[in-house]
This record gives structure tokens, C-alpha cells and sequence, in this order.
């Protein structure tokens, strides 16, 4: 497979190619569409001036006169009446002019070999070196016609500007390569360290640390990465710790159910024992019981896809229906219970936010003591309603609250396990308020009591 590298070294590469030979296709079309006949003009306007000159200063020598404009950078091929050649300058590489060229100019006729010159390219359009790449007029001198082809010396007209000129783009060139070639390691390097980081995550190894430490795209990838890792990593210790519970949750009563089974077995058990025993295996039944069905709702909270099945009804008559279910707990605890309900409609779920006051109500029940007593209000506040759950029971510390919606968190274990908890009611009760767009805050000190505040929006 090749490497994100290697391809951007192909890429930039392919790209110099393909703008260089598409830069070399637009000047080779302006070359022939514009310059090439501004070129044949400029050399013909050359030639003619030079032909004017001899033609009205017989006096010089014209073996001397060519020679010096040869010298300054021209090319000159001279041909007599009788055909006689002569050449002042750098020689051609191809000498091709045509005998029917020569007898036009010697007639008196332009020659324009420069614009007529069947080329191809720019290239060999301005610096091909052949006699017929020229411009031809004539000219008399002494009496004699004489046929005068002209065309620049393209090496002369080279001089020390255009090879640093040359040069400068030669370098210009390595570096910006070079500097490509750093540049995409740069890029390629924190991409590589996140596909080695991204290795490790797949292998359950949620600690790596990257080193990278930028500003821009890959920057924030980087720390999305970080993020996405610090969330795995708290998703695998809480599935490990959910699964830790679990497990120890159903094995407790697992291992109680059987104990006592075993001794129920026992023919010298005496009524009352066996009374004692079946007891203690109902309890620890409807224990598991209600750990599965609060572990399945708790599933079906997480993998809710599909909408609430909203609709509107009476909150302060689904509070005091949920209250009257515990109406039993509250005589045998002797405890006074005080309701402030305003006469409010709402739109939710009612199935999943009857289980949010059955838990909220159960724990105020569970953690308070006998004569204790429990204030629930509901109220508007705010476009929205205020739901509060107040009792004067245990209480929680303030390390005990920051973990109180934590799945299968007991503030004191022994306590709830006496009372039947399973440490998910207020997973659920959080769960639920949630999905309903909501709220829930807890305030608490050991000893005095607890508070619970659940905000929802009326809708």
C-alpha cells in the first residue's frame, strides 16, 4: 500500500509537470497567435533599415558594415546576382533557405520566413536555427543586386541577466521541492502518530498520549481524538464496573436463595425456622425481580431510538397516584407526608416519568427514619415545571452526591441492602429526565436530609 506521503510526493511532482507543460501550452499559443508575427515585423523594420543605409551610403564598405551588424548580434545571410553566399555571424545549424526564396527577394520582393515558418511549437517557432527562419529584403549596392536575409542571434541575445534569471527559476524550483517534501512530512507526522494512537484504542488501551501540539485542522483532531479516548476510557472502567456489580448483585441473593434452600432440605427443621427461611427466600426473589426489571428498563433507556410516546396529562394527579402506592410505608414508619400540588398539564411520557416519582418517592421513604417526615411540591417555574422531594432522613456527604446517579452506587451499602436497594433507582430517575429534555439537582447533608428538584419542561 503506498503511503499518504509518497502519494503527496507524486501528487506535487505531477502537479509541477502538468502546470509546467500547461504554462508551455499557453505561451507556445500566444507565441503563435501573437508574438510570432510582431516578431517577423520587428526583425523586417531591422532589415529594411539596414538595407536603406547601404542603399544611400555607397561610399562604406559593405563587407565591414555587415560585419559589424553581426557582431551586435545578428545573423546575416547575403546572396549576390550570381548566386554568390555569404554569411556574416554565428553560422546556421541548417542552412535551408530555397533558391525560389532567393530570386523573390533578388526581384525586389520581402521575404517573411519568421511569420511562414511551418512550426509546432514555440520552441522551434522563435529559436530554430535555420536560414529559413529569417526575413529577407533587398538591396543594391555599387550597382549590383544583392538579397539580405536577417534573423537575431538567439546565444548573443542571451546575456548574463537571462542566465541568472534561468538560474533564480532553477532554484526556486529544488527548494520549493524540498520545502514540499518537509512540509508534507510535517503534515504526514501527526497523522501517523494518531493511526498508531488509533491502533492502541482498538486494543482496548485507552492511556496513550499524543504529542501533538498545533493549531490548525490536525491540531483539533488531535484533541477530539484525546477527548474521544478519555470518553472510552470511562465508558470501558464504568462497563467493567457495571459488569462488577452485576454480577455481585445477583450472586448475593443467588447464594442466599441456595443457602436456604439447602437448610429448608433439613429434616429437623422446625416450623417456625422453615417459616424464617421461605421468608428470607421470597425476600431475596422479589429482590432479584426487581434488580432484572430495573436492569431491563435501564437497557431500554439506553437504547431508545424512537421518540417518547408523549402526550399530555395531569402531573399533580400522576404525583398523588404515586404517592398513594406507598400510603402503607408511610403508616407503619409513622412518618407525615405534605403535599403542595399546583393543578399542572404537561406533555411526556407518562409510563417512564411514573417510575421517576415511584424512585424518588421509595428513597425518601427508604432513608428516612420513623416519625420522620416528607414534603413534595410542584409548581410552574419558569415555562417549565419544579417537581421537589424533600425528606429530613441519612442525608449523603458531599462525595456521596457527586456519585449518587452513579449505576449500582450505594451511599451505605449495608442499609440499602437491608431495605432491598439496588443502588439503579436514580440511574433511571437521571435517564429519564433527560430524555425528556430535563433536569435534576440534589442538595443534602449527612444527617439532616436530602432534597431532590427535578425541572421539565411543560411542552
Amino acid at each position: 500500500m503506498r503511503s499518504l506521503y509518497a502519494k503527496l510526493v507524486i501528487i506535487t511532482l505531477s502537479i509541477m509537470v502538468i502546470s509546467g507543460l500547461v504554462a508551455f501550452l499557453s505561451v507556445n499559443t500566444y507565441y503563435h497567435q501573437v508574438l510570432k508575427g510582431r516578431n517577423d515585423e520587428k526583425n523586417m523594420a531591422i532589415a529594411e533599415s539596414m538595407a536603406a543605409f547601404i542603399d544611400t551610403n555607397e561610399a562604406i564598405s559593405l563587407e565591414a558594415y555587415l560585419r559589424t551588424q553581426a557582431a551586435a548580434g545578428y545573423k546575416l545571410y547575403v546572396v549576390d546576382e550570381q548566386k554568390e553566399i555569404s554569411l556574416y555571424g554565428a553560422p546556421f545549424r541548417d542552412n535551408n533557405l530555397s533558391e525560389q526564396s532567393i530570386d523573390h527577394v533578388l526581384r525586389g520582393e520581402a521575404y517573411h520566413g519568421m511569420r511562414n515558418l511551418p512550426s509546432e511549437t514555440f520552441v522551434t517557432g522563435f529559436f530554430s536555427d535555420e536560414s529559413a527562419n529569417t526575413v529577407g529584403v533587398p538591396f543594391t549596392y555599387e550597382g549590383k543586386g544583392y538579397a539580405l536575409f536577417l534573423r537575431p542571434d538567439i546565444k548573443m541575445l542571451f546575456t548574463e541577466v537571462h542566465f541568472l534569471l534561468a538560474g533564480m527559476v532553477v532554484i526556486m524550483t529544488v527548494i520549493s521541492l524540498l520545502a514540499m517534501l518537509i512540509v508534507a512530512k510535517k503534515l504526514i507526522d501527526p497523522i501517523t502518530e494518531l493511526t498508531r494512537a488509533t491502533k492502541k484504542v482498538g486494543e482496548e488501551q485507552f492511556t496513550g498520549e499524543l504529542h501533538i501540539h498545533r493549531q490548525d485542522e490536525i491540531g483539533q483532531l488531535a484533541q477530539s481524538f484525546l477527548q474521544m479516548t478519555e470518553r472510552l476510557d470511562e465508558n470501558d472502567r464504568m462497563r467493567k464496573e457495571f459488569i462488577s456489580d452485576v454480577s455481585h448483585d445477583f450472586q448475593s441473593p443467588l447464594l442466599n436463595i441456595k443457602g436456604y434452600a439447602d437448610l429448608l432440605a433439613a429434616d429437623e427443621l422446625t416450623e417456625a425456622s422453615r417459616k424464617s427461611y421461605a421468608n428470607v427466600i421470597q425476600a431475596e426473589t422479589e429482590r432479584l425481580s426487581s434488580l432484572t426489571q430495573q436492569l431491563l428498563l435501564l437497557t431500554s433507556l439506553d437504547q431508545l431510538v424512537s421518540p417518547l410516546e408523549r402526550k399530555r396529562f395531569r402531573l399533580d394527579e400522576q404525583l398523588k397516584e404515586s404517592i398513594r402506592k406507598y400510603r402503607w410505608l408511610l403508616a407503619e414508619k409513622n412518618m407525615s407526608l405534605s403535599m403542595d400540588l399546583d393543578e399542572v398539564s404537561m406533555t411526556g411520557d407518562p409510563a417512564f416519568l411514573e417510575k421517576v416519582w415511584e424512585n424518588l418517592v421509595s428513597n425518601a421513604l427508604k432513608y428516612t427514619d420513623v416519625d420522620g417526615e416528607i414534603d413534595i411540591g410542584l409548581t410552574v417555574y419558569e415555562n417549565q415545571v419544579k417537581v421537589t422531594v424533600q425528606d429530613n432522613g441519612i442525608g449523603m456527604d458531599e462525595k456521596s452526591i457527586t456519585r449518587i446517579f452513579d449505576r449500582f452506587y450505594r451511599v451505605d451499602d449495608s442499609r440499602t441492602r437491608e431495605i432491598g436497594g439496588t443502588g439503579l433507582g436514580l440511574a433511571i430517575v437521571q435517564q429519564v429526565v433527560k430524555l425528556h429534555g430535563g433536569t435534576v439537582d440534589v442538595v443534602s447533608k449527612k444527617g439532616e436530609g436530602t432534597t431532590f428538584t427535578v425541572f421539565l419542561p411543560i411542552g
